[in-house]
């Protein structure tokens, strides 16, 4: 699965590369409601039952893979993968908590690959880039010392209202460009 999300995060990379601003915020926004609907709707029970498994068998892994290869193209728009690979990881069958480790091996090996076709076409922001890495460096402590303890259903609602107001002003920003534009 983390190979497949490397796959497709080079392969997203190269078409958000020539996408305009608007198209991107609108794919982003698009995105992350689906995202946060089918993470609600798991808050609410409906899903498979039995998710406790912690590996696929191929049956399984096959589809897996190519969402997770969708998945890792929608990290080069910017849609986070920690939520919709919970989706995906809960649909499967898998335990919740399988989606932590794939997650961060997914995206310790897709951004410098992802990251390498931005640079290669031109298409790198220096400032933005080195804000979000300066970000991330406390954002990475506090997640490890405060998430890890969080419940997991507390977790997992934050995770839907956070993914559903970063939708919401996505789309507005798409809509207020195309005011302007």
């Amino acid at each position: 699965m983390i190979m497949s999300a490397v796959v497709g995060a080079w392969l997203g990379a190269g078409v958000v590369a020539s996408l305009p601003k608007r198209r991107i915020q609108l794919g982003m926004g698009g995105a992350l409601l689906i995202a946060a609907l089918l993470m609600a709707a798991f808050q609410f029970d409906l899903k498979p039952e039995g998710a406790e498994a912690l590996g696929l068998e191929l049956p399984r892994l096959v589809p897996a893979c190519l969402v997770i290869a969708m998945l890792g193209a929608l990290m080069t728009i910017g849609v986070g993968l920690y939520a919709p690979c919970m989706i995906l990881v809960s649909l499967m069958g898998m335990n919740p908590i399988a989606a932590f480790p794939i997650m961060m091996g997914a995206c310790a090996f897709l951004m410098p690959v992802a990251s390498t076709r931005f640079v290669l076409a031109g298409k790198l922001r220096l400032r933005a880039a080195l804000g979000l890495t300066l970000g991330g460096l406390p954002a990475v402590l506090i997640a490890a010392l405060l998430v890890k303890s969080l419940p997991l259903d507390a977790l997992k609602w934050l995770v839907v209202v956070v993914v559903l107001i970063t939708a919401i002003q996505m789309l507005r920003s798409a809509s207020s460009a195309s005011a302007d534009g």
